[in-house]
């Protein structure tokens, strides 16, 4: 048999995949009989405890009367409330991610004299070796940026020479590297897929070891390097929000799992992204921006909020948009009342939307957010609430700053590397045993016949 090429898909392939697909379908029915929690959840939504961690909190409900009941979404880094961190973050400073890294990691607020060593040490850190960007990055330009940084992760593997060494002073120095160094392999990742696959100039900077990972980024992305200080200092804020989110969302887990096998820093990251990587997990901000770019072209009228309720409500019925019955950035597995993290980060939106002449939009987004809790709560028989995740905002903002796509999910992925660092050094220092859950085989016993049999 020969192949026009790797990527088709044959008659024969598609024969066989309907044998995996008849052969593999197991009877819902089953799940429930022998009490699976699917996807590590009971069917109540409730999470199955698999950890412990001191890292991050996650908090939606408070109890009344002996029972549980929803309560406005909170978020803890290290026992401090997001949002007290972000209210008290320094004037228009650029470096609350960083002093959030250093808190992650080391489980307390830096003084200013432990700050300055480490964004200094941060700043030694922001360079990849002489020619990666050419011999590596720029060879075989991948399409999906995450990928090409996966790829760029195994790499560096190579270029370690304590790769496979898992104590906790080299896994943080490991750490501390690719931190620093995730937003130089975004960035260049995406201008090699710009130029080679679009035709777009190459302009390359190189990174200043004096400024922020925020700074770094738009640095590096505009050809004229230039930015405001509320440009940077709200990617920044967004950056701070997705750091960390408790340890139970699919990518932290994954960096739990894979760091209980022993396996070295670099596997393990390029786990995490892996997981990240997935719609269901780091995508959410881009349907979003998909969903309000349909909105906007089938509204008339913006600010007429019966015109805006009605189609939200045909994409509610799977009557527009893609056709799924979602409204992208509304709801959360965990937060009912409100996501403390789009909470936070709104009346910065807010504020980025006046300075680029956005604000018609700002209220086209806070409009179908009202009007979309209501009317998921009433036609769905949601009774724990629905509100906006930090998803509905973030998207926008990125838009607002000019940044490409192709980059919302790496920009997760270079906030996120923060909080996965500090559970994997908390993985290795606690776990004893590799990770292994239970599954149970629902297939009948069959006897062995030869071929000449078959």
């Amino acid at each position: 048999m020969e192949f026009n090429s790797f990527s088709e898909i044959t008659p024969e392939i598609e024969l066989l995949s309907k044998k995996c697909m008849n052969n593999s379908n197991i009877d819902n029915s089953l799940y429930e009989k022998y009490d699976v929690k699917r996807g590590l959840r009971d069917l109540n939504g409730k999470g199955v405890l698999t950890g412990l961690t001191e890292i991050s909190e996650i908090y939606s409900k408070k109890i009344v009367n002996g029972e549980a009941v929803p309560d406005d979404g909170m978020l803890f880094y290290r026992g401090y409330n997001v949002e007290d961190i972000i209210g008290g973050l320094n004037g228009i400073s650029p470096y609350g991610f960083e002093e959030i890294t250093y808190l992650l990691l080391f489980g307390e607020l830096p003084n200013a004299e432990e700050f300055e060593e480490f964004k200094s040490i941060m700043g030694a850190y922001r360079s990849i070796p002489p020619s990666f960007v050419r011999d590596i990055i720029m060879k075989a330009p991948s399409q999906n940026i995450m990928n090409a940084m996966a790829r760029s992760v195994l790499t560096l593997y190579s270029y370690d020479e304590k790769a496979e060494d898992i104590s906790i002073p080299n896994v943080l120095r490991q750490s501390l590297a690719l931190i620093s160094q995730f937003p130089l392999l975004a960035v260049y990742s995406y201008q090699a897929y710009e130029h080679y696959h679009k035709g777009g100039s190459l302009i390359i900077h190189t990174p200043d070891p004096e400024k922020s990972t925020a700074e770094n980024i738009l640095h590096l992305l505009r050809p004229d390097s230039s930015y405001t200080e509320l440009e940077a200092k709200i990617l920044d804020i967004a950056l701070i929000l997705h750091a960390e989110h408790g340890g139970g969302n699919n990518s932290t887990f994954t960096t739990h799992v894979v760091s209980s096998s022993g396996t070295d820093t670099y596997s393990t990251v390029v786990s995490s992204l892996g997981s990240l990587k997935g719609p269901k997990h780091g995508g959410a901000n881009i349907k979003v921006m998909e969903m309000f770019a349909d909105i906007k072209e089938h509204l008339k009228d913006w600010n007429d909020e019966e015109e805006v309720e009605q189609y939200l409500a045909k994409i509610l019925n799977k009557e527009a948009f893609d056709k799924s019955g979602l409204i992208y950035g509304m709801g959360h597995a965990v937060y009912s009342i409100s996501d403390p993290r789009a909470r936070v980060f709104k009346k910065f939106v807010e504020m980025l939307s006046e300075e680029k002449g956005k604000h018609e939009e700002f209220l086209l987004y806070d409009r179908v957010e009202k009007l979309s809790s209501e009317l998921i709560a009433k036609n769905r028989k949601i009774y724990k609430g629905v509100s906006a995740n930090v998803d509905f905002y973030s998207g926008f903002v990125y838009s607002m700053l000019g940044l490409p796509m192709e980059l919302y999910t790496p920009i997760f992925a270079i906030a996120r590397i923060s909080g996965w660092s500090a559970h994997r050094i908390e993985e290795l220092i606690n776990c004893g045993k590799i990770i292994r859950p239970a599954y149970m085989s629902v297939s009948e016993r069959r006897e062995f016949v030869p071929m000449e049999d078959r």
